[in-house]
């Protein structure tokens, strides 16, 4: 199919492929020997080069750092003619993170080619998985606004491998494939402007990719009227004071063998303006990716269903612009939630945990085993744990097992906690509403936000991702992240759940 690169699993040796691209990793020597030294996979084209290679090495000043890269041609050497090396890191902790990052940076800097060989770490299904997402994530980029000829994607990727006849590491290159589509779908939709993407729009794309070929997934879209009818009010206070209505989507996934059932809330603010506590205009200009969180759920949950995980998921993306007008909600206004609760706002640009609310008090009617909410939520948690760490809320269980599948896909999830004296605050420093939505003591806002949130779930096992800081990149691409959009928490979302089923 013209436009799409097939990606497969070979068993040949790298200076023997007529690709037009070969890549392997360079690492550093352990101890105290100098010098860069080749990476596994790439053994063979050191070979082929023979006495050759380390002066190689030396003449274009590699040394085998995290995220270096070179261009070289080969002159024959091997059969390919460019060859791409990239930097590793320390040879003795070659983790699968490391692999995942070296492949990212070479699939930024290979050039305009038609075939690549991919001569990284892949002795085992985690490896092969590792390279096929850092290459899959850092081939994304984003261009949907960009006037002229778009650039053509690479139309064969072959990753080689000794165990590329094992069954399971066929499945892994399969599995990262499915998560890396579903996760450039979500990566288009924070990285579209906010004036292509209000909250009906949003709900409409959805709707649209449930009547093209995806998997059996059932759609239902809540509209302003219905929400009202539900009483949803802290999703209806958040939007009422834009333009464009607000949207509930709900997604179900149900197979057949099911062996328990997961929630997934993802927060859908496709743009903060702050509300009447408006922003400075400087915090504004990235506020199109305040959806993040409903996008990565909505993504999530395609791919459970894509990869037939035996694992039930309901997802909830709430969705609303959060704009000023002569409706928009006030400070020291009060908002009955879905389920009854009232909550007094002290802040509109905390508006994320009142969307939330709603869609975690229907989650936690839904019986599901476990509830996990992803959201953009707090610029404190980037301020305590910069921008490319989430923080992590809830209980032990649930919190282990999310770091458990945040190992296998190497994002960053540091737990933080949700003291009982901040649940007791939420719930008594009110004077007139049930909860308070906020406060305005700038120390462990974020905690104020989490122990918020988990008042909406009736006790049941349940976790908060705060990815504010590592949803969205402002700078230049690193390792195998790009430049806006970055997925985060999809891959995490989809191994927790097929943890789940194993």
């Amino acid at each position: 199919m013209p436009g799409v690169t097939s990606y497969s699993l070979r068993t040949g040796n790298p200076d023997k492929t007529r690709a037009d691209v070969v890549v392997i990793g360079v690492a550093q020597r352990p101890g105290k020997r100098k010098g860069p030294v080749v990476a596994p996979g790439g053994e063979a084209v050191a070979e082929a080069y023979g006495r050759k290679f380390a002066p190689l090495l030396a003449s274009i000043g590699a040394t085998g750092t995290s995220g270096e890269v070179t261009r070289v041609p080969t002159g024959g050497a091997i059969n390919s003619p460019v060859l791409v090396l990239v930097g590793m890191g320390d040879l003795a902790a070659l983790t699968t993170e490391k692999v995942r990052r070296a492949a990212g940076v070479a699939a930024r800097n290979i050039g305009n080619v038609a075939s690549v060989a991919l001569a990284l770490p892949a002795g085992d299904a985690a490896h092969i998985r590792a390279v096929a997402e850092g290459f899959l994530t850092g081939s994304y980029a984003f261009s949907g606004n960009r006037s002229g000829e778009k650039k053509k994607p690479i139309a064969e990727v072959a990753i080689l491998s000794e165990a590329a006849r094992r069954k399971d590491c066929v499945e892994a290159l399969a599995a990262a494939q499915v998560v890396g589509k579903y996760a450039d779908l979500a990566r288009d939709w924070v990285n579209l402007p906010p004036n292509q993407l209000s909250p009906e729009g949003f709900a409409d794309s959805v709707r649209a990719l449930d009547k093209s070929k995806q998997p059996a997934v059932a759609v239902t879209v809540l509209d302003e009227k219905e929400l009202a009818d539900l009483g949803c009010g802290g999703i209806l206070g958040v939007g009422m004071g834009s333009d464009n209505p607000p949207r509930l989507v709900r997604l179900e996934y149900r197979p057949d063998d099911a062996v328990g059932h997961v929630a997934l809330v993802g927060k859908g603010i496709t743009y903060d303006s702050g509300g009447l506590t408006i922003k400075p205009g400087s915090s504004m200009t990235t506020m199109k990716c305040d959806m993040a969180g409903a996008a990565s759920v909505l993504a999530a949950t395609y791919a459970i269903a894509e990869l037939g995980i035996p694992v039930s998921v309901t997802a909830w993306a709430p969705m609303a612009e959060n704009m000023i007008s002569g409706r928009a909600m006030r400070p020291g206004d009060v908002l009955t939630m879905y389920g009854g609760r009232t909550v007094e706002v002290l802040n509109t640009d905390a508006e994320g945990r009142l969307v939330l609310a709603d869609a975690l008090t229907m989650a936690s009617e839904s019986g599901a085993d476990s509830i996990v909410e992803v959201s953009t939520l707090t610029g404190a948690c980037v301020v305590a744990l910069g921008d490319r760490v989430a923080g992590l809320f809830g209980d032990d269980a649930t919190v282990a097992d999310l770091q458990a599948a945040a190992g296998v896909t190497g994002e960053l999830l540091w737990r933080l906690p949700v003291p009982e004296e901040t649940s007791e605050r939420v719930r008594t420093e009110s004077k007139v509403a049930d909860l308070l939505q906020h406060n305005w003591v700038r120390w462990g806002s974020s905690l104020w936000a989490a122990a918020f949130l988990k008042e909406f779930v009736d006790g049941r096992p349940f976790a908060h991702i705060d990815m504010a800081g590592p949803a969205y990149n402002s700078g230049t691409a690193w390792g195998h992240v790009p430049s806006g959009g970055t997925g985060f928490s999809i891959p995490t979302l989809v191994e927790y759940v097929a943890t789940r089923a194993r």
